[in-house]
């Protein structure tokens, strides 16, 4: 199948009509999106948006061959004008297939809000499945016998849809992930390009031509990745939200729990309810046998408060004991965690402070302390394919 993307953008567009925004204000030139809308083998409409013909034109295309036009979402404000010639567009009940001459088939997929998703089956096979903005697939509990060739989703805005179809094996390392609807909650430009690549999907111009079923252009996922940043900086916001599109994750608190601490609690609470319900949870230092198996991703949270239980067990805080053995320890114990990160096949993202850039401790032991954690973050950030470095909410990338 053959597969043009009118417009890539929310339903009003990007930028938004009179949004002040810095997104908005940034979305020139090929970051300029229309509604998003899909034209497949010239014959299949999916939503029918603003502009649509004069879209076509200018991607090398007509909607004089067009015989269906779907929607997938409730279109607010006036009614779209129809062009002329084009049939009226219409809507698939949930669960129903419709059957064209061209030989595509047509599945209406139920959603978890308002809106139709529509997997197609072209003449010669290959699969794709559009989803409406906001939404993710209802109801998905067996396994797909087979990924789709492609998927188009709302990615930004819903990741957890991703997860879900990953879950059942409807998306797998082949499918073709390709962002729609994109909307002004990401920078445009590279820092979409970013976020995109690390749920394995990317996004492409209006006016775009795919092929269905070729794969080159997939993005392989970073396999291990460290998240750096200072107090507050949204290093672990940003950690979480690499692995947002994935499930059963297993979350790595490295904290543990601190009695009579109400207000460790809330942050540890905090955490919590921010991370999608399909995760779950260890409390543990002990990493090293977690790289070394096999398993879903794991997030660790953090390196800065194991590096904490590794000093306290070899007994660094003390000169002595520390110049009579903790420091040899304390560097075997870091050189087994970065070997295991090296062999590990498992997907890896772990967050650590960075340190050293402000007010130098007053004591030996926070030097003590604040150097060895500059020498974990750099043993570790050796052995990652991407590290960044968070600063007020925003992701540098260091490597990758």
């Amino acid at each position: 199948m053959e597969l043009t993307l009118l417009g890539t953008g929310a339903p009003e567009g990007l930028p938004r009509p009179d949004c002040p925004c810095a997104a908005c204000a940034n979305s020139l030139g090929t970051d300029t999106r229309a509604a998003t809308a899909l034209l497949l083998d010239g014959t299949l409409l999916l939503d029918l948006t603003p502009g649509a013909a004069l879209a076509a034109a200018r991607s090398g295309h007509t909607l004089a061959g067009v015989r269906q036009v779907l929607l997938s979402h409730p279109h607010e404000g006036p009614a779209v004008e129809v062009p002329a010639g084009l049939p009226q567009p219409g809507r698939v009940p949930d669960g129903r297939e419709l059957a064209l001459l061209t030989g595509h088939r047509v599945r209406a997929v139920a959603m978890d809000a308002p809106g139709t998703g529509y997997a197609v089956t072209g003449p010669d096979g290959q699969r794709l499945l559009y989803l409406p903005p906001g939404a993710a697939p209802a109801g998905i509990e067996e396994r797909s016998t087979e990924p789709y060739d492609m998927v188009l989703a709302d990615v930004v805005g819903r990741p957890d849809a991703l997860a879900r179809l990953r879950a059942v094996g409807a998306v797998g390392p082949a499918t073709d992930v390709v962002a729609v609807h994109l909307d002004h909650d990401v920078p445009p430009g590279a820092e979409l390009g970013r976020r995109l690549a690390a749920a394995g999907a990317r996004a492409v111009p209006d006016g775009t031509t795919l092929t269905v079923g070729v794969y080159e252009d997939v993005p392989d996922v970073p396999r291990r990745t460290l998240v750096l940043g200072g107090a507050r900086s949204g290093k672990s916001v940003e950690a979480e939200r690499r692995l947002e599109s994935f499930p059963d994750v297993l979350y790595v608190a490295t904290g543990g729990v601190r009695g009579g601490d109400s207000e460790w609690a809330a942050r540890v609470t905090t955490h919590r309810e921010r991370r999608p319900g399909s995760w779950r949870t260890v409390e543990t230092c002990d990493l090293v046998p977690l790289l070394k198996g096999d398993g879903t991703p794991l997030l660790i949270d953090c390196l800065s408060l194991w590096l904490t239980d590794v000093m306290d067990s070899v007994g660094a805080w003390d000169d002595a004991e520390w110049a009579g053995g903790g420091e040899r320890a304390l560097r075997a114990r870091t050189r087994e965690l970065t070997e295991a990160l090296r062999e590990t096949r498992r997907t890896v993202v772990a967050v650590s402070n960075e340190v050293g850039s402000g007010i130098v401790p007053a004591t030996a032991s926070g030097r003590r302390y604040r150097d060895e954690l500059g020498r974990l973050n750099a043993a570790f950030a050796g052995e990652c394919e991407h590290v960044l470095l968070v600063v007020a909410g925003q992701a540098l990338s260091l490597r990758g």
